[in-house]
């Protein structure tokens, strides 16, 4: 029986070929096994490079024991973690600097961020991790980059809109993205990537003078559909709604819990995706509270407060759970 491989699949072929570092060869055998047409014809293939794709990620797993630490990781703290990118002074640590406690180190002159660098950015009754990262540009891009972004919850794209160059800016990091499967239409089970949603294109330095017209140009002569955020570092225009933004896109809710007969807990909320249930808040909380939980009650989403509902309810954010046992 023919393969009928599609051209998606030649395309990540030709990527693993490409690839160097074992980081962009999983990637590119992740999108192989992705975009591969699921038939007895391929069955043989799928084998191939589910045994590829296995044996890469050991080897990936022990390289990471026994090298050095890698400078490019950083652990996820907060309700989820967003990496910026972008070229030179385009204002990714003023940004950082200026909705986070960090104090990354701030610079008229290119590439002063030589390393990730995290700060925790506070909004409402939770906090969010954002990475500054290195910068890029169409001749260099830090090695370790693609992994750090990958590995990241979604993305802060930054283009300077006070440079005449900001179209080409915006083109050329959106290609990596999507060359690198950094973002990707199509992540699916065992695939990483984050699909474009979950990136956000922020016009920064909106306070010059020629910004306007180049946020336009941008919008105008862009990818079509896409959204372009101003903000400034300077004046702050935009870093309010900015941080709602993330919390959005981040596609994350709240729910508190209380104790029968007490106050809930609203200070410490667990984090959750959109759509997770009684069940998952249960599994979250302990690994044996599915097994225990005799019923469940809800303030918030429900018709009424204090309603009992089954374990596949569908949680809001702010909603308030109280479990028996």
């Amino acid at each position: 029986m023919p393969a009928n491989l599609t051209p998606q699949y030649y395309d990540a072929e030709e990527s693993y070929k490409k690839a160097v570092t074992v980081e962009e060869k999983i990637a590119a055998l992740e999108e192989m096994l992705a975009v591969i047409p699921k038939h007895k014809g391929t069955e043989k293939m799928q084998a191939d490079l589910k045994k590829r794709l296995s044996k890469l990620r050991e080897e990936g797993q022990k390289k990471s024991k026994t090298a050095r630490i890698d400078p490019f990781f950083i652990e996820k703290q907060g309700a989820g973690q967003v990496a910026l990118v972008g070229f030179p002074n385009t204002g990714k640590s003023a940004l950082v600097g200026a909705v986070t406690r960090a104090r990354p180190k701030i610079a008229g002159y290119p590439f002063s961020t030589t390393v990730p660098l995290a700060g925790m950015m506070p909004y409402e009754d939770i906090y969010i991790q954002l990475v500054d990262t290195p910068p890029i540009t169409q001749e260099i891009v830090p090695p370790g980059l693609a992994g750090a972004l990958r590995n990241a919850d979604a993305l802060l794209v930054l283009v300077d809109a006070g440079s005449d160059e900001c179209l080409e800016q915006l083109e050329f990091c959106l290609k990596y993205l999507n060359d690198k499967k950094i973002v990707r239409d199509d992540a699916a089970l065992n695939t990483r990537g984050i699909p474009p949603g979950r990136r956000l294109v922020l016009a920064t330095r909106a306070d010059m003078p020629n910004s306007s017209d180049n946020i336009e140009i941008m919008r105008e002569l862009g990818p079509a559909g896409l959204e372009i955020y101003p903000v400034s570092a300077v004046t702050g225009v935009g870093l309010e709604a900015l941080k709602e933004k993330i919390f959005t896109i981040l596609g994350i809710i709240r729910v508190y819990t209380k104790v029968p007969g007490k106050e809930p807990d609203l200070k410490t909320p667990f984090i959750l995706q959109q759509g997770s249930t009684i069940q998952e808040l249960a599994v979250s909380i302990h690994r044996d509270l599915p097994r225990l939980m005799k019923n469940a009650r809800i303030w918030g989403s429900a018709r009424f407060e204090g309603q009992s509902v089954m374990r596949d309810y569908v949680l809001q954010d702010r909603d308030i759970v109280e479990i028996t046992q």
